[in-house]
Order: structure tokens, then sequence, then C-alpha cells
């Protein structure tokens, strides 16, 4: 009799288990073609409801590196990943942190990550995203973000400054400090030579609010380091006019002046005989020995009068001097006498 019973339960347990799977196969058939945005609203709405739910996302997500690894950059190129972890440990323990080098010169992009080893550290850390480190602002932001994930607000072209006129002693520090009296400054920092490491004489800095970047623009007292510094949008620094090639001179193809009658180079004529090769009237051979009929004569010199040349011919120029060329070639007039 017990055995009996302990087959029944067996088997009510395995339906209960192809139950379960049938429903697991169904749920799965049923989400898989459904977009991301719609399966994140969904496991967002089941996990506020269902407690169970929330930490089991809550874990599934602090296991990824992708909530807990940033990238920091606007670095100086001296600060090194040591110096660069101790300024991320405040938040929490530090899984790996490392300044990013340059294969070839061995020196530092100006880069970096750091990866916490819990998520909540990351988020605590991405709540002051600005930090000094070296004497320079770094800023940092998630690293799936990558470059646009921090500083591309809409408003940021009104936000971030040019600095220039600097003196070679002013430092990152010192240009931080003498602006932070406008407001809060989310990056900032002096242009180095990565070569020299010397300052290029100019910097950036990017306020948190339009306010604080309009207080110091409209400052009075621009006086840093001995020197009368210019303060100004960034992009309007960056839209300043540049030269460019001047435009190659238009070629306006012109007239060549030609005999009447010569066709004219880009136009069509509607016929295999040019115009102007016609003769109104019939021209008499020149009976002159040193020239031969107009048939043989060149074709860019058609004759142009109705008149016959053998009755030009015994007429004289006003010197006395008759033609000796025939009518129409440019250069050489004849004259039809008084």
């Amino acid at each position: 009799m017990e055995d009996l019973k302990k087959r029944k339960m067996e088997e009510m347990e395995e339906m209960g288990n192809n139950d379960q799977l049938s429903t697991q196969e169904e749920l799965r058939s049923l989400l898989d073609p459904l977009a991301k945005s719609q399966l994140v609203d969904l496991l967002s709405r089941l996990g506020s409801q269902y407690p169970s739910i929330a930490e089991e996302i809550k874990s599934i997500a602090s296991s990824d590196p992708v909530h807990r690894k940033l990238f920091v950059r606007g670095l100086a190129w001296n600060t090194t990943s040591e110096t660069l972890c101790a300024a991320f440990r405040m938040h929490g323990e530090i899984e790996e942190g490392a300044v990013i080098y340059d294969k070839a010169t061995g020196k530092s992009r100006g880069y970096g990550f750091v990866t916490y080893k819990h998520m909540e550290s990351a988020h605590s850390a991405l709540g002051a995203p600005s930090k000094l480190i070296d004497g320079r602002m770094a800023v940092c932001n998630l690293a799936c973000e990558g470059l646009t994930g921090a500083s591309t607000t809409p408003d940021l072209a009104q936000r971030k400054l040019y600095i220039g006129g600097l003196s070679p002693d002013v430092t990152s520090e010192m240009l931080l400090n003498y602006f932070g009296r406008h407001g809060e400054i989310e990056e900032g920092s002096v242009a180095y030579d990565k070569d020299t490491n010397e300052s290029r004489g100019f910097g950036f800095v990017t306020y948190k609010t339009i306010e604080a970047a309009k207080k110091a623009i409209d400052d009075p007292q621009k006086i840093l380091g001995g020197r009368t510094i210019i303060v100004k949008l960034a992009d309007t620094h960056k839209g300043k006019p540049v030269q460019t090639q001047a435009p190659a001179a238009a070629v306006v193809p012109l007239a060549m002046p030609m005999a009447p009658g010569y066709p004219q180079l880009g136009k069509a004529h509607p016929s295999a005989t040019p115009a102007g090769y016609a003769y109104t009237q019939p021209v008499a051979p020149y009976q002159a020995s040193s020239y031969s009929s107009p048939a043989a004569a060149p074709a860019p010199y058609p004759s142009q009068s109705t008149i016959p040349y053998a009755s030009i011919a015994a007429k004289k120029d006003p010197q006395g001097i008759p033609p000796t060329t025939p009518m129409g070639m440019s250069g050489y007039p004849y004259y039809i006498g008084k």
C-alpha cells in the first residue's frame, strides 16, 4: 500500500515538473520576439512588484562588469595607476584599475579604467564624477558609455569655456581654484604638451551650470598669474574664422575672333555644311597666276562679297596700289574705288 502511494506521489511530481518545463518553454517562445525595451519594461515592473525578482535582477547585474567598470579621462600625464586607484578607493573596494599608456612612446594617453568589486561602489563614484587627481580635474562615467557618457548634454556648449593667455607657471590646480569662485566645476585643466609636459598657454573649464559660465565670462577681473587672460565659450574659440583656400577663378569661355562663317565652338549646326560657307552669288575665278580658284582656297577664308572679284581687281587703292590678296582674308583689306 505504501509503495502504491509513493508511486502516485512520484508520478504527480513528474507531471508537475513537466508542466513547469512546458510553461518555461512557452514563456521563452513568447518573450523571444520581443524588443529589448519591452523586456526591460516588463522586468522592471515585475521587480517593483515582487522583491524576490528585484534581488535576482540586482544579483545578475552586479556580476556583470558593465555596471562596475568606469572610464576615467582628463588625467595628468604623470598620473600612475596607483594614484588613479587611490583617488577612487574612497568609494569602495577596487577589483582592477589602470592608466592606459601608449605602446610606442610609453607615455600616458590621459585616461584609464577603474573596476569596482561591487556595483554599489561604482554608483557611489558616479555620484561625484569630477575628481582632482595630480592637479587636474578628471571625470568618470561608465565604461560602456565611452566618451558619450559624460559632458555631452545639449547645454555643454554654453558651459565649457576656453581660457587663453595663461602664464607658463599657471597649473591646472591654480586654474580650477581661480574659476571655482564662480560656481561648481565639472571638468577643467591646463593644456599640456605631451612630449615636454609644459603648458601650452591655454586651458578649458566646464561648469555644471550655464549661470556659472556666464559669471566667469562677465567677470571684469580676468587676471591670473600676473597676466590678463582670455575667457570665452570654447565653441566660439573653435568656430573662429579659418582662412580657407581661395576658390579657383572661374574659367569663362571667350568667343574667339574668327572669319565670318566659321563654325562657333560649342554650337550645333543643323547641316553638314557650316553656316556662311554657301555663296549667295557665284564668284568669278581670279585670273592672276598667283591665286587659284576659290575652290582651292583655304576653308577659313570664304568670300562674303557678292561683287565679282574680277571687277574689284581692276580697282586701285587711294595710293594707286592694286590689291594683291583675295577678298575676305583678315589683315588684308581691299579697297573699292570711289
